[in-house]
């Protein structure tokens, strides 16, 4: 009976390896899903002496993309993020997320300019509000400010045609 016992332990592990392994790192679920989008203040990249706040969204179907310039996944995402904004009517709203501003500036002159507006979260705090476990991040927020969906790591073109294409459409169409 002792001898045996290593073994059903072993095997116990692998069983669990083998489930933990068909999981998706990508889909950690959030609390903040169904839940109002938390209220923020912040100052705008390219205007700092003027904000931006979630209350100026209010009535809109819009992203909020968490971002840096120092994020190797965001450069690989950036592009799918300009073509969302070219081909559909859809607002994002970048927060950039502990970075230099002439450097997040940089960044969007060389790579394009996606965002409607932009807000500088330095400290990240607002990142710590609404969840962020790195970046990128993207949020999708209802007319009623509630949040409806969150992808953790870069957008792809599949994420745009199979889940954030038919939510915002979706969401759109819901009478306000």
């Amino acid at each position: 009976m002792k001898s045996s016992l290593p073994l059903v332990l072993f095997a116990l592990l692998v069983i669990l390896l083998g489930v933990g392994l068909t999981l998706d790192p990508r889909e950690v679920p959030s609390p903040f899903i169904g839940k109002p989008a938390p209220s923020f203040e912040l100052a705008k990249l390219y205007d700092s002496e003027n904000t931006i706040r979630t209350e100026d969204m209010k009535g809109k179907v819009w992203l909020l993309n968490v971002w840096a310039s120092w994020c190797v996944a965001c450069r690989s995402e950036h592009h799918v993020l300009n073509q969302l904004v070219k081909n559909h009517q859809i607002e994002i709203i970048g927060l950039n997320y502990k970075d230099d501003v002439n450097k997040a500036k940089q960044w969007l002159e060389e790579l394009g300019n996606p965002y409607a507006n932009i807000a500088v979260d330095q400290d990240g705090r607002t990142g710590i509000d609404w969840g962020v476990y790195g970046v990128p991040e993207t949020f999708i927020i209802d007319k009623h400010g509630i949040i409806r969906y969150k992808n953790i790591g870069p957008v792809e073109q599949k994420d745009i045609d199979n889940t954030i294409m038919p939510l915002i459409i979706q969401l759109q169409q819901e009478s306000s």
